[in-house]
């Protein structure tokens, strides 16, 4: 398993594109996400969340219901995906990101 923490990645999340600001949704999701999931695939990633200062909802939107709407993953891989996020500081975190990946393939389908 590879676990990914978004805290080096930023400890600042910022907003959902790459155009609004630093450390936003879309470079999170194109320059961490993507690239990890092809050399390890969904089922073998943690994401944990931790150790931030915060997250918009924009920002988790765009980075993991993006991943539906760019066909990096089928919504099966997305839901084993949410499986292994972690975040011992608000697990209401992952119920957020389940429900951005819930109205994708809903959307998508």
């Amino acid at each position: 398993m590879k676990t990914i923490f978004v805290k080096a990645f930023s400890e600042f999340p910022g907003p959902r594109y790459r155009n609004l600001g630093p450390s936003s949704g879309q470079e999170f999701r194109e320059e961490i996400l993507i690239p990890a999931i092809k050399q390890y695939g969904a089922h073998k990633l943690i994401i944990n969340l931790d150790g931030t200062c915060g997250y918009g909802s924009s920002f988790l939107e765009e980075a993991f219901g993006g991943l539906l709407r760019d066909r990096v993953v089928t919504p099966e891989e997305a839901s084993v995906l949410v499986g292994n996020l972690v975040s011992e500081e608000d697990p209401s975190l992952v119920d957020e990101i389940r429900e951005y990946i819930a109205d994708e393939s809903t959307r998508g389908s």
